[in-house]
């Protein structure tokens, strides 16, 4: 892995995020590139003044605003921050500027990219939103390279939990993780599997652990009947220093794990970095 992406607020750059970004980076001892995103200002605006009773049109440029100017400064505090923090930690680091903070944009930097990481609250709407932010839910469904979201916190990775449900977004997801990762071999792998009805089938887990046996040492299967973002919220609750890796955004399991209704509350509780991927 060479080309490690991470998405900053430039206005408001995320201590956290930038730290685990930087453990990611120095675990696969690649460069990290910032892309700081912040609101394009409004373009300058004709003004109608009239001094001494004659009245003219003046353009106020962007530069003479005094927020322009502050969000600059900001700016430029954050892309200092961000340099001096990989220098610090020795990672190569790089960065890129976009004034415009739309999906878009980092969907094209993602098209280049090994990996994409972001913070799940990341917003430039005027209101409160949840967590993911609508912007970061854009992004983990149209992202063309894996992506992983940043936890609150972070200490270390002591177990790496496989959220299975026999998709082939699911299994797409596990070996996209165990390819950029082989750093984390040693690890302990747990393969959840959760369903309302019934189990997946034993020849269907038979494959599936043979394929992580290829790779990792330590593996547990654990079959779970009942709500999958109940289960697994659940589960992942009960767990410290576990990095979750599922399938496609939008779809199974991932997509019952962030919808609206689960509740801002307990999405908040999940203090875990999550890696996901899908073509």
């Amino acid at each position: 892995m060479e080309k490690i992406l991470l998405a900053i607020d430039a206005t408001r750059i995320n201590k956290t995020a930038l730290d685990f970004a930087c453990y990611i980076a120095e675990l696969k001892r690649s460069q990290l590139t910032g892309i700081f995103l912040e609101k394009m200002q409004e373009e300058p605006s004709p003004v109608l003044k009239s001094p001494n009773g004659i009245p003219y049109v003046e353009t106020v440029a962007d530069g003479d605003i005094k927020e322009t100017l502050t969000n600059k400064n900001i700016y430029d505090q954050n892309v200092r921050f961000f340099e001096e923090t990989c220098r610090k930690k020795g990672i190569p680091s790089a960065k890129y500027h976009r004034r415009v903070a739309v999906t878009e944009d980092i969907i094209h930097e993602s098209r280049f990219a090994d990996l994409l990481i972001v913070d799940p609250q990341m917003s430039f709407s005027q209101s409160m939103e949840g967590r993911p932010s609508s912007l970061i839910k854009k992004i983990l469904a149209k992202s063309e390279c894996p992506v992983i979201i940043t936890p609150d916190q972070f200490t270390g990775v002591d177990e790496i939990l496989f959220a299975y449900d026999g998709s082939f977004s699911a299994v797409f997801a596990i070996k996209q993780f165990t390819y950029l990762f082989p750093e984390l071999s040693d690890k302990k792998i747990s393969i959840l599997q959760v369903d309302e009805k019934e189990a997946l089938s034993l020849t269907e887990q038979k494959k599936i652990a043979e394929l992580a046996q290829m790779h990792y040492s330590s593996i547990g299967f654990h079959l779970l009947q009942g709500k999958p973002r109940e289960e697994l919220l659940t589960y992942i609750l009960e767990k410290k220093n576990i990095f979750v890796v599922m399938g496609a955004f939008g779809r199974s399991m991932l997509s019952e794990l962030f919808k609206p209704s689960a509740g801002e509350f307990i999405i908040k509780q999940i203090n875990s970095p999550v890696f996901t991927a899908h073509l």
